[in-house]
């Protein structure tokens, strides 16, 4: 049987191993891009997969005074787009890192 400072040092190295796994996750979901779109396409939002806003681009056929209301609602849903897409890619790339650690469906790690 393991000494308790050996079964110590294990755990410790374990707990040092996630953080560098868990960093190393949050690196690279803020490389990643995606882009929401709403109108058909006619307002697009770039984000990375941490939620980063890149850009938002409107066509120039929106861009009318008397049609400001609409562009903001397509400009909140190409948000919401990106934003749910972000989302997604993150589940996915977290997903690959804890399904080796044996975590019970729906347990979430803190970001």
């Amino acid at each position: 049987m393991k000494s308790m400072e050996e079964m110590i040092k294990a755990a410790q190295e374990a707990a040092q191993t996630v953080q560098t796994q868990m960093e190393e996750a949050q690196s690279k979901l803020d490389s990643i891009e995606v882009e929401g779109k709403s109108g058909g396409g006619l307002v697009s939002v770039k984000a990375t997969a941490k939620g980063r806003i890149l850009g938002v681009s409107i066509d120039e056929s929106l861009i009318k005074a008397d049609e400001k209301g609409i562009l903001e609602d397509l400009v909140a849903a190409a948000f919401n787009d990106a934003r749910d897409k972000a989302d997604a890619v993150s589940n996915e790339e977290m997903s690959k890192m804890t399904g080796g650690m044996g975590l019970p469906a729906g347990f979430k790690l803190p970001f």
